[in-house]
């Protein structure tokens, strides 16, 4: 889901650099500072942003890499060779990426390496060639914008509240973002879907808030570690602020991902939701759902064969772990550890090269209450008892949350229920942000220019008008 907040993939994410050394004298006065460059993956360049530092003899540094959206990774094992060479490596990361280089005429110049897989690289003083967004709107605006908070329990949620021009009341729409922390904007890989969503809608005369995910943007962190329940009480805040605007007539919830999980909990059980829309939404349990992710992944990766099978054997060892309500704390630890050992043994990883802290760190990330709690949902029996009309749309190239899989299982289920206003697309070419894209994967997603798909825009745009009233809101 974006997620990416996308869905969470259980496999172990990797991501880690190293450079070899140059002259002490020279690199060290040539090396720090900032670098900007890419490996260059065939086919799609990796662009990736490096900060070095020196102060008395110590090396420090960070990396982004955009189009993973990591930001700000630490870097260590920073070192000086003998010539120009320079190394670093990423802090806590499985696998133990690693760039080998040297400092030559002004750019650092070598090869990257990891599982097995070498690439050239180049770093630079100049700023890389950054993709082109297009569709992000900018000023002047049609519509206002106003900065808002509110209580949401425990913690304070800001966002901000598009207004249409035109006589009020307006027919409105809360965004509901996918998994992982994510500011109002549902700011990924140099996106901003949500932004882009409401301008569109805005200009059509439908009211939008969108709001910073607890503990991201301007909103305060939940007290203790979320699960899909605390975003659910989040967003009944939020609906409960917009019933308070007498600007705003009839709500509607539009979620992405796990947002749109979360769009049916509340609509099933709250009489002033009007509409839903779902975007990719969850249709079956989480652990189906990230089963087949990983299958989808895999898939559109290349990974075949006994190594698919052995991946998936682990992904399904984890999720049962995970889910085991009889288990000790003790016995799910030490069993998502032997997976978690076995799962980078088969990504290339041999047990007697697996660093401790960042097998430690793959098992915290998979004991996350979030995780926990989300394989076991399933959304049915809420999709069940959701009465309101329902617009769900899947692109048919989501390898995050599977269009035939999900999609099927949100008609059944509403279907099942009685809901006699249902639309389901299953849009051709569409990958889990609803951009045209070739394989769905989260590799591509920074590189393509487009932001949503404008046929998207669109159609969302079309049927709240119709389920909500006119584009002045008058219902």
């Amino acid at each position: 889901m974006p997620a990416a907040r996308a869905i969470r993939a259980c496999a172990v994410a990797s991501v880690a650099l190293a450079l070899w050394p140059s002259a002490p004298t020279q690199a060290q006065e040539g090396v720090a500072g900032h670098w900007e460059g890419q490996i260059e993956i065939p086919g799609q360049p990796l662009t990736v942003v490096v900060d070095l530092a020196e102060s008395a003899g110590e090396w420090a540094g960070t990396i982004d890499i955009p189009a993973q959206g990591a930001k700000a990774l630490p870097l260590h094992r920073i070192a000086l060779g003998e010539g120009s060479g320079v190394t670093f490596a990423i802090q806590g990361v499985p696998g133990d990426p690693t760039f080998s280089g040297h400092l030559e005429h002004g750019a650092i110049r070598g090869q990257f390496s990891q599982g097995g897989g070498v690439f050239p690289f180049t770093l630079g003083r100049e700023a890389a060639p950054q993709p082109r967004r297009p569709q992000e709107p900018k000023a002047p605006f049609p519509y206002a914008n106003e900065e808002v908070q509110f209580a949401a329990g425990p913690v304070r949620l800001a966002g901000t509240l598009t207004i249409p021009q035109g006589q009020a009341p307006f027919p409105a729409v809360l965004l509901i973002s996918g998994s992982g922390l994510q500011n109002r904007d549902q700011e990924l890989f140099g996106h901003k879907p949500f932004w882009v969503l409401a301008d569109h809608l805005a200009r059509a005369g439908i009211a939008v808030l969108r709001v910073d995910d607890a503990g991201a943007g301007n909103s305060t962190p939940h007290p203790q570690p979320p699960t899909t329940a605390d975003f659910a009480a989040d967003a009944a805040a939020a609906v409960d602020f917009l019933k308070d605007d007498a600007r705003v007539s009839a709500i509607g919830l539009v979620g992405h991902s796990e947002g749109g999980a979360i769009a049916p909990m509340l609509a099933s059980r709250r009489a002033d939701v009007a509409f839903v829309v779902l975007l990719a939404a969850p249709g079956v349990p989480g652990a189906e759902l990230m089963r087949q992710q990983n299958k989808r992944i895999f898939a559109a990766a290349g990974i075949g064969g006994e190594q698919r099978e052995v991946l998936l054997g682990l992904i399904d060892q984890l999720f049962g772990i995970l889910t085991d309500e009889d288990a000790s704390e003790v016995e799910v630890r030490q069993g998502v550890e032997s997976v978690i050992r076995q799962q980078m043994a088969a990504n290339g990883v041999p047990t007697d090269r697996q660093d401790a802290a960042q097998v430690r760190q793959a098992v915290e990330q998979a004991l996350n209450p979030w995780l926990r709690y989300f394989l076991k949902l399933d959304p049915r029996p809420a999709l069940a008892a959701t009465k309101v009309p329902v617009l769900a749309l899947n692109g048919d190239l989501d390898v995050q949350v599977d269009a035939e899989q999900n999609l099927d299982a949100i008609a059944a289920a509403l279907n099942e229920g009685g809901n006699e206003d249902v639309t389901v697309r299953r849009l051709a070419g569409l990958n889990h942000l609803f951009q045209p894209a070739k394989t769905g994967l989260v590799d591509e997603y920074a590189n393509i220019e487009t932001t949503m798909a404008p046929a998207v825009l669109d159609l969302v745009r079309d049927w709240v008008l119709a389920r909500a009233g006119s584009a002045s809101g008058r219902e």
